[in-house]
């Protein structure tokens, strides 16, 4: 089983966030016992943000298990017509590019996604399995 990591999640865990972190936390053990953890390019980029050098970020995700996935050219293609179809029918500018390539990498590269963001993904990415912290 592969588990796509919403930034959300992990920022949780890393700023030990006193509404979620615990539950975050608890969630990425559970999804690690069953199976792998991946963060795409996003993810990583955003994440990757929040550390002042590479190498304790680098070390930080390996010590938590997670893993780094490219976006296949498929994923990639179906987020922007989904975020065309979200904008043709009015979406606003809140939702941005990158939340629907996150969730085109879950739908498509993993099995689920673990994100305390389930109302969007599950309105925007049918079928898709959602675990929430």
């Amino acid at each position: 089983m592969i588990t796509a990591v919403d930034t959300s999640v992990l920022l949780d865990v890393f700023f030990d966030d006193p509404r979620f972190g615990q539950a975050s936390a608890d969630a990425l053990r559970q999804c690690l016992r069953e199976g792998a953890l991946q963060a795409c390019p996003v993810v990583w980029a955003e994440v990757r943000a929040a550390f002042d050098d590479a190498a304790t970020f680098e070390r930080t995700l390996s010590t938590l298990g997670v893993g780094y996935a490219e976006f296949a050219r498929e994923t990639a293609s179906s987020s922007g017509e989904i975020w065309q179809a979200y904008r043709r029918a009015g979406g606003k500018r809140e939702r941005i590019m990158a939340d629907f390539l996150i969730g085109a990498h879950a739908k498509r590269q993993c099995d689920r996604l673990l994100t305390r963001d389930a109302g969007f993904f599950r309105g925007y990415f049918g079928g898709l399995k959602i675990v929430e912290p």
